[in-house]
């Protein structure tokens, strides 16, 4: 069964809504300013202390001092980190090393050849997205051919989530912008996201 993340959580009432939809992770995108979606490791952590803990919760950082990673991790509380940056491998192995925790990094697919490079990582998991938060899919007949398993982000919503998993088979759908409403989350949004996910 194909896994769902809901992603860029920053109010009570968001997790709320996660709470009650039961998605398997939710993530927050910490010490990102140009995110409209940024929060601290402190405030994450508030809300954090709010999550059900059936469900998993993921740092989303973008190349961030490995430190800074590390201290965030231990104040939230975090089950996932994922990378959405320049980060190598060495600087994911580092953090493997650090922290114990699996990594995720995201890729940019635009071309075959990012698909290649994305194949590589050494990250736990890869997430293919178009570019980071722009709420657009990418060309999914790039990743036709992929061989190793991977996550989906990028225009994903509601209704073309089962199309996403039936055409590329997916371990999991990272969905954020696809489930708010005038940029905030959206509890209908985000209950149907999931049922979705779920009966794919």
């Amino acid at each position: 069964m194909t896994q769902i993340k809901i992603c860029g959580l920053t109010r009570e009432a968001d997790i709320d809504y996660v709470n009650e939809a039961k998605p398997d992770y939710i993530g927050f995108v910490l010490n990102f300013p140009k995110s409209r979606r940024n929060l601290t490791p402190e405030r994450a952590a508030a809300l954090k202390s709010r999550l059900s803990p059936d469900i998993k919760a993921v740092g989303v950082f973008v190349d961030r001092p490995e430190d800074e990673v590390v201290r965030a991790v231990e104040t939230v509380g975090l089950d996932v980190i994922q990378l959405h940056g320049h980060e190598n491998d060495a600087y994911i192995a580092t953090l493997r090393e650090r922290t114990a925790l699996p990594t995720w990094k995201a890729s940019k697919i635009q071309t075959a050849n990012d698909l290649a490079a994305a194949e590589k990582s050494a990250a736990d998991e890869i997430l293919l997205d178009n570019g980071y938060g722009t709420g657009e899919a990418f060309d999914w007949s790039l990743a036709a051919g992929i061989e190793r398993p991977f996550l989906l982000a990028g225009g994903l919503t509601p209704e073309n989530i089962p199309q996403a998993i039936r055409t590329l088979h997916p371990k999991l759908v990272d969905i954020s912008s696809g489930v708010e409403t005038d940029g905030r989350k959206d509890r209908n949004k985000i209950l149907a996201a999931v049922r979705a996910a779920r009966d794919s």
